[in-house]
């Protein structure tokens, strides 16, 4: 008996929307993942891009437990020598919300090929205003 691979057309690909305001970093990340990878499907099958497009809007307001807003350190590095930059979750907050989502949604998604190409299906925004309402997107609640 032969492996069943199912078709994913680009047709099939429904987009949803969630609010982020007031909803947990993580548990929001982890839905807008597992939506992304197509694991609410039937035809979900690892190693193929079967999830669905997701818009993130009021990403200004989402929230994080505990001391992450000030504790919780961002790293980037320039390549050289010295060249690392810390900023909290406060500071990253306040010059671009839209990083904490993609962030976090980023480490939950596979380190591949499909990986990159299932984070060019995720759009976030930091105000209630999104550009996709011609995609007639459906309305997802936050998970708790």
């Amino acid at each position: 008996m032969k492996t069943y691979l199912p078709k994913v057309n680009l047709d099939q690909r429904k987009w949803h929307v969630i609010d982020a305001n007031g909803a947990v970093l993580g548990r929001l990340a982890a839905q807008v993942a597992d939506i992304l990878r197509g694991k609410n499907k039937p035809i979900y099958t690892p190693h193929l891009d079967a999830g669905d497009f997701v818009v993130v809007i009021n990403a200004a307001k989402v929230k994080v437990t505990g001391k992450k807003e000030t504790d919780k350190k961002f790293m980037s590095y320039s390549g050289w020598k010295g060249g690392e930059k810390y900023a909290t979750v406060e500071q990253v907050r306040a010059k671009a919300p839209e990083r904490l989502i993609t962030h976090a949604v980023r480490g939950m998604v596979p380190k591949n090929r499909l990986g990159r190409v299932l984070m060019t299906k995720l759009k976030v925004y930091k105000g209630d205003q999104h550009p996709h309402a011609a995609q007639t997107p459906d309305k997802l609640a936050p998970a708790n």
